[in-house]
């Protein structure tokens, strides 16, 4: 249940507090007056499109907070979510800045706008006043019956499996297609992967081939160059190490005179010891370089080969695995009949399960078609469609789609004698917005949400059916948190409580304002939607007969 919403900076709202009891609640006020907005912010708390232009003008940023009892599925939604707050209080929060930037929190910890939706899901069911509208669709028609028949999740199940199951389809032909057209592709990527394989290139073992050809073509010459500097350093009296010696022992001698000097002593000492380490690595690579004449002209063929292939190829040598692998995919991808039969085996497999699942919603529409059809037509009866009914028809569809086995369409009787067409052809404005408010009312008392809004669903209508309308919604009052947005005095007078939203000159333009009415006030505010600005004694007790009357229907049993 909503507890309380906050606003600060919204539109033409600069700070509103209001707390909210169970049962039915009006909101009124003369038109213009905002009443919407408090849904629209609503709406946006709980993940709906965020917008700079809801910012008031001349603030930084809107901020709107609405505070719920969480219970069922709103509560498991917390605790799967780990948001939440042990005594059940669910603390929903949003907040635009001027740039339209956005953020989220529940119960005070960030959260992201698909949590809000997700958990307002389970906390509220907004219906607007365009909502008829789209009773038109046929798409709208589906889903509506799904709902009815709960059977949404299921019918979620079903356009997965379809899309899966055409996914399937779709890349079978394209197989079809491509091995009747691709023969030749194929065998020319096996002779090349063939080729590819043979050269048994490994970027490893080419950076080795390289290193080896450099010595191997130069091996001349570097056995002239090491055998000149191993010379240089340790094999003769005029050597380095020869030199560092004796400078050494002269520098030990001269130590002894002055301590100074035996620094420089061991530098040249560990020079010495360096130079004869050298000397010897110097040696060690003469003893295993050698020019071998026929292991170059082996690693020449092989280095040829590799460029010869890379260019083949367009690559650097670098690029041969890669090569490789292109042609390997590509080949797979082309695939051969095996792999043509495995996706008609997954094709098959996807259509029946597709079929498997969509039967069970036939199933379910079929039972609820006629359930639904009833329950409407008894509430059409109420609503001053005497004598008329609605029936939904289904038909089975030559080619599943993704909404199942079957198209599902409303068709009317507006009145007694007219028979049954469908809703789109015969529905005028008035009655399309009766049907819808029927169908909406029936739908939000199998709700699982503890709270239903409604805006100015009752557009359209007047008199004898608005009265009606007051009390199914107060009769769902019974067991949900209802709140509406309504013009009419025959629907708010049937409210528990009334809340009357007006606006007024502020310092920063238009303020809109929202105040719960007493028992006396709210015999005013019936009065003015009765009878306009100008309420008289006749209006007046006008509205204290309907608001009695409304009372005592709410004790009565159901309507």
């Amino acid at each position: 249940m909503l507890r309380a919403l906050a606003i600060r900076d919204y539109v033409i709202v600069d700070r509103l507090d209001l707390e909210l009891g169970a049962g039915f609640t009006a909101l009124t006020g003369e038109t213009g007056a905002g009443k919407s907005i408090l849904v629209d912010a609503l709406a946006l708390a709980l993940g709906g499109r965020a917008d700079a232009g809801v910012v008031r003008t001349g603030c930084e940023r809107s901020d709107i907070s609405a505070e719920f009892e969480a219970t069922g599925p709103a509560l498991e939604w917390l605790r799967a979510a780990e948001l939440e707050e042990g005594d059940g209080a669910c603390v929903v929060r949003r907040t635009i800045d001027v740039s339209g930037r956005s953020r989220a929190f529940v119960n005070g910890r960030p959260a992201t706008v698909a949590q809000l939706r997700e958990l307002g899901e389970r906390l509220l069911d907004i219906h607007g006043q365009h909502e008829h509208q789209l009773l038109l669709k046929r798409d709208a028609q589906r889903a509506l019956l799904d709902v009815y028949a709960k059977g949404t999740a299921l019918a979620r199940e079903v356009s997965g499996l379809h899309a899966q199951w055409r996914k399937l389809a779709n890349q079978r032909t394209a197989r079809e297609n491509a091995q009747a057209s691709s023969a030749r592709e194929r065998e020319l990527l096996a002779h090349e992967i063939r080729d590819l394989e043979a050269l048994g290139f490994e970027p490893a073992q080419w950076a080795e081939e390289q290193a080896e050809h450099g010595r191997l073509a130069h091996a001349q010459e570097l056995i002239e160059t090491v055998t000149t500097c191993a010379e240089a350093l340790d094999e003769s009296e005029e050597s380095a190490t020869s030199r560092l010696g004796r400078a050494s022992t002269l520098l030990a001698e001269a130590a002894a005179f002055d301590a100074g000097l035996e620094e420089a002593r061991r530098d040249v000492e560990a020079a010495n010891v360096h130079a004869a380490e050298a000397a010897q690595q110097l040696r060690r690579y003469l003893q295993k370089l050698e020019v071998d004449p026929g292991r170059l002209a082996e690693v020449d063929r092989r280095l040829a080969a590799v460029h010869d292939c890379a260019r083949r190829f367009r690559v650097d040598p670098s690029g041969i695995p890669g090569a490789l692998a292109e042609r390997r995919a590509r080949l797979a991808e082309l695939g051969g009949e095996e792999s043509l039969e495995q996706l008609k085996a997954q094709e098959a497999a996807a259509q029946a399960q597709f079929r498997t699942s969509a039967a069970k919603l036939s199933k379910l529409r079929r039972d609820g078609a006629k359930k639904l059809g009833g329950e409407v037509t008894k509430t059409m009866q109420r609503l001053g469609m005497e004598g008329g009914r609605l029936s939904v028809a289904i038909e089975a569809l030559e080619e599943p789609t993704s909404g199942g086995l079957e198209s599902i369409e409303l068709q009317v009787s507006a009145h007694a004698g007219q028979p049954l067409a469908p809703l789109a052809k015969v529905a005028s404005g008035g009655e399309l917005s009766r049907l819808a408010l029927a169908i909406q009312v029936l739908l939000s008392g199998q709700a699982a949400v503890p709270t239903l809004v409604f805006d100015e669903v009752d557009s359209g209508i007047g008199g004898g059916v608005a009265e009606i309308v007051g009390k199914l919604l107060q009769s769902l009052g019974m067991h949900h948190q209802v709140l509406c947005v309504t013009h009419l005095a025959q629907v708010a007078s049937h409210a528990r409580a009334q809340l009357r939203v007006s606006k007024h000159p502020g310092a920063r333009g238009t303020v809109a304002a929202v105040e719960p009415l007493d028992p006396e006030e709210r015999v005013t505010e019936i009065a003015r939607m009765l009878g306009g600005l100008k309420i008289t004694e006749a209006t007046r007790r006008h509205a204290v007969e309907m608001l009695q009357n409304a009372r005592a229907a709410g004790t009565s049993s159901r309507v």
